[in-house]
């Protein structure tokens, strides 16, 4: 079911149900971090692996103090300037924090979301919320709440409908690793943006198993179709080109150009004006369409490599795995 009912989500979330919550990234699939029957449900509806660990959602930065030992220098300077907002912060935790919520790891995933609802809703709970993309595992993050209801509707209490999400891409998320700053995920800030205000920092690749953070598995984010990367143009010149006895139909998803010998339905475009945000915002609408409809294929593109378009292209390229 959803809706906008903030005194029933509260309630759901109380007694340790599953609830999707909006925030500026993309919806998340949100229970109580302290309570290992809402964490089991979170892991169970969104058939994800145990070893895969969650971001935590607290409301302010206090809220972060009572659930970790320490918060580093550096660390600390960046929430200062990105929180609240799409920055997740790799810490050491403490006892209040399980190892179902982190697998295992002595780091918890921490950020304080900056979406006005999901900022509402935990300044009212006693506790912090283990929220994860609300998907199954491995599949397209929702941008809307109809997203998560097509997808989990029967499997979760409530879904608090906040509209579309801002930002569109999900959090960056930074740590330390051997006295480094470092990226364990590109996101929703550019690293440029962190960079300007704390100097270089090192980029972590993907993992393929016992991730260190949330969100860095090889394979993720990805659609039901065939998921192909590289030039429009010359993909579907081979597409069209094919000799099967049924032509493959493709789908088209490009960053700022349109294609005259497609139909305009079978295309998605993110950014006619080429704006990185907008194409953010737009990402995983357009994939989550294409995916819908009646193709066989999906091509796309990568972006400029800069500013947000880090983070997009490296989900097309998680997706295209």
């Amino acid at each position: 079911m959803i809706g906008t009912d903030l005194d029933k989500a509260v309630a759901l979330l109380e007694a340790e149900e599953v609830v999707a919550i909006p925030t500026e990234t993309v919806y998340g699939l949100a229970g109580n971090a302290f309570s290992v029957k809402a964490v089991s449900g979170i892991f169970e509806a969104k058939n994800r692996p145990s070893f895969d660990p969650l971001i935590v959602h607290v409301a302010d930065k206090n809220s972060i103090k009572e659930v970790v030992q320490n918060i580093p220098k550096e660390l600390d300077t960046l929430s200062r300037h990105f929180m609240p907002g799409p920055l997740t912060l790799l810490l050491p935790k403490n006892e209040k924090i399980s190892d179902l919520v982190t697998a295992g790891s002595p780091l918890v995933a921490i950020r304080i979301p900056k979406h006005p609802l999901a900022k509402a809703l935990l300044q009212r709970l006693p506790f912090p919320l283990c929220a994860p993309s609300a998907n199954p595992f491995g599949y397209i993050s929702p941008t809307h709440a109809e997203h998560v209801e097509a997808q989990l509707g029967e499997k979760i209490a409530y879904i608090l409908d906040g509209g579309a999400c801002e930002v569109g891409v999900e959090s960056t998320i930074v740590g330390m690793e051997e006295g480094k700053l470092t990226i364990f995920r590109k996101g929703g800030i550019p690293v440029e943006a962190l960079e300007a205000l704390i100097g270089p920092v090192q980029v972590k690749t993907h993992s393929s198993s016992n991730p260190k953070a949330p969100g860095m598995l090889k394979s993720h984010y990805a659609p039901q179709k065939p998921f192909v990367i590289g030039d429009i143009s010359l993909l579907l010149q081979k597409y069209s080109q094919t000799t099967s006895e049924k032509e493959k139909k493709v789908g088209v998803l490009s960053f700022k150009q349109t294609y005259s010998n497609i139909s305009a339905a079978y295309q998605r475009t993110l950014s006619p004006m080429g704006d990185l945000r907008e194409a953010a915002q737009n990402l995983f609408a357009a994939m989550r369409y294409l995916d819908e409809i009646d193709v066989d294929v999906i091509i796309a593109e990568l972006l400029p490599e800069e500013g947000l378009g880090r983070a997009i292209n490296d989900r097309l390229k998680r997706a295209a795995v």
